[in-house]
């Protein structure tokens, strides 16, 4: 890919607690993308509560094209026990679509895969909605596969919460 002067404007900076408002825009245009928006139920409160506060859960990496916030990633460190070393997890990057195809995509990914390596993470993953074509271009375009042998598994909300109960019912 030849990288113009209009894809090298772009700067990425870890994101800071007044970042919440940007976040929250790219969190609500992914989910808007995704076809998922009424799913995004998340505030500029608890970004900074979860993202900037005593436990951070995640990191994010804020990308701009001059002043102009141009998209982001957010990932957070999980574990390989094969491996016994950490990994990154990618939970979502996100360009804004006037900046789609310049480029922003690869750097971000390029960008988490230098924190990986720099930190001796094991491993980078993430998923993707198997309609999302463009992204599986780029992401097969920098030499990631599908792990097609896993299927991923989910609990949320009422499955979650008797789980829960159960687990505190037998004294867990």
């Amino acid at each position: 890919m030849r990288l113009t002067n209009r894809t090298l404007s772009f700067t990425l900076r870890p994101a800071v607690a007044a970042d919440a408002p940007v976040i929250l825009q790219c969190i609500r245009g992914l989910a808007a993308y995704e076809r998922l928006a009424d799913q995004a139920v998340g505030t500029e409160e608890l970004i900074r509560e979860t993202l900037f506060g005593e436990r951070p859960a995640a990191e994010v990496v804020m990308a701009f094209d001059g002043e102009e916030p141009a998209g982001f990633a957010l990932f957070f460190q999980n574990y390989s026990t094969f491996l016994t070393r950490p990994g990154l997890y990618l939970e979502d990057l996100f360009v804004f679509p006037r900046f789609r195809g310049r480029g922003l995509g690869k750097r971000l990914l390029a960008h988490l895969a230098r924190i990986a390596a720099d930190r001796r993470y094991g491993r980078f993953e993430w998923a993707v909605l198997d309609w999302n074509t463009d992204a599986i271009r780029v992401y097969e375009g920098v030499g990631a596969r599908p792990a097609s042998d896993w299927i991923t598994y989910r609990l949320t909300g009422e499955a979650l919460t008797r789980l829960a109960e159960q687990g505190r019912a037998a004294g867990d």
